[in-house]
Parts: structure tokens; sequence; C-alpha cells
């Protein structure tokens, strides 16, 4: 058995055990969402639009990710639209910021891994990598408008007579919490990934400039900006959505009487 065959069975060992079927879920959300990535990239070695495809896989991903990993269906309904809403308007900022920045390829730290390889594989490097900004943000879009749709689902059932404008406030005040929270975990997440690149830095005397300009580094802190925008929007969007169901829930229960 290999490592990571190993780590993958004590994974869900211990999701069996901390989450029950649950964890069993969530697991399966893990694996589907692996084979759809992979599906991903060989639609595009197909030559199929790159753009296209990485919404549309992107769209069954948090589809996955969302509805296997909630047993409350109106919550993950509303979450899905809102991360749905959400990875659309992350695009609009996603594609221009990419062809502005031109981080495109690899860099020369990538030099001495890729000298034996050939780099006319026929795929624009260009919308790669705003295939690859847009699939970083899914996981977390899909996990904030998951955490602001129950929070507020919860809510609705503390207090059943609370008004669509008081949902939306208490979803926003909930929604900067995990802003602060995700914004840490994406920034230890990229430096810890990234400690060999900055030990590179420093071990060669990178200046400030130089590192700040650097194609490697840029290109993953925009990755990191991509997602805190994504989460940033994701907040409003979800609370917004969830005080309209209620509103139209209310109004049903009035209608009903």
């Amino acid at each position: 058995m290999s490592t990571i065959e190993a780590l993958g069975l004590a994974l869900l060992l211990l999701m069996i055990i901390v989450g029950g079927k649950q964890g069993i879920k969530s697991f399966v959300s893990l694996l589907t969402n692996f084979l759809l990535l992979w599906l991903a990239l060989l639609l595009i070695k197909l030559k199929l639009p790159i753009i296209p495809t990485t919404l549309i896989i992107g769209a069954v991903v948090l589809a996955v990710t969302i509805y296997l990993g909630s047993d409350n269906m109106l919550s993950a309904q509303t979450a899905f639209v809102a991360s749905l809403l959400v990875m659309i308007l992350v695009a609009f900022v996603i594609v221009p910021v990419e062809h502005w920045a031109r981080v495109q390829g690899f860099g020369t730290e990538d030099a001495e891994e890729i000298v034996g390889f050939s780099l006319q594989i026929g795929i624009p490097f260009l919308q790669m990598s705003i295939a690859a900004a847009i699939f970083s943000t899914l996981g977390a879009i899909a996990e904030a408008s998951m955490a602001i749709a129950t929070a507020c689902y919860t809510l609705i059932k503390q207090n059943e007579q609370m008004t669509p404008q008081q949902l939306y406030h208490d979803g926003i005040t909930a929604g900067k919490d995990i802003i602060g929270t995700t914004l840490n975990t994406l920034f230890f997440g990229f430096f810890g990934g990234f400690l060999a690149l900055f030990i590179w830095f420093v071990g060669l005397h990178y200046r400030w400039g130089t590192v700040i300009n650097d194609k490697v580094f840029i290109a993953e802190i925009l990755l990191i900006l991509f997602a805190i925008i994504g989460v940033v929007l994701t907040v409003p969007v979800t609370a917004w959505l969830m005080s309209k169901q209620l509103h139209a829930q209310q109004i049903d229960n009035k209608h009903n009487k």
C-alpha cells in the first residue's frame, strides 16, 4: 500500500468515525470532485472551449460539494444558487485581470523541472491560467455559502417572527467572522505550500522588487485574492437570497391562513 492510499484510508476511517453518514457523503463528494477535475482536463485536452468547459464543470463541482455536504435541502439550494452566481461574478473579475497580469505559463524557477518537456502542447496558457483561477475559488465559495445559508436557516428556526431585513443583517454579521477565518486559512495555506519558494528567494538574495514582480509569486497571490473576493461576495449574496426565501415563505404562510 502506497503512502497516498494509506492516508486516504485513514481519512475515510476518521470521517466515518467523526461524521458518520455525513462523513461518508463528504468523502464521496471529495472523490467525485477529483474525477470531475480529471474530466475537465480530458475535455480541455480534446480542444473543447476552455472557459465554458471550466464554468460547466465548476457548476457541477459546486452542486456535488454543497448537496452532498448538507442534509437540509433549503439551505443547500440557496447556497448552490449563491455560489453559482458568485462563481460567474468572480469569473468576470478573473478574465480581465489574468489578461492584464500576464502571469500564465512557467517562471524562471520552473526551468530546471521542465527542461526536458516540450511546451508546444497546443493549448493557450492564458486560458489555462483563467481556468485554474476559477477552479481555485470553488472550495472557498462553496464553504462560505454553506456556512451563511446554514447560519441563516438556524436563525429562522430559532425566531420564526424574524423579518427578512433582520435575517439579512444577521447573515452579514455572521459572514464577517467567516471572512476573517477564511482569509487566514487561505494565507497560511499559501505560505505553507510555497515555503520552499520563499527559501529560494532568501537563499538567492532576491530583492523585494524582484519578488513582487516574480511570475510564480504573483500568480499564486492572484489565486488567493480571487478566492478572497469570492468569499466576500458570497456573504451578501447568500444572505440576500436567504432573506428572499424567508420573505416568500412568509407570504405563502399568509395566503395559506
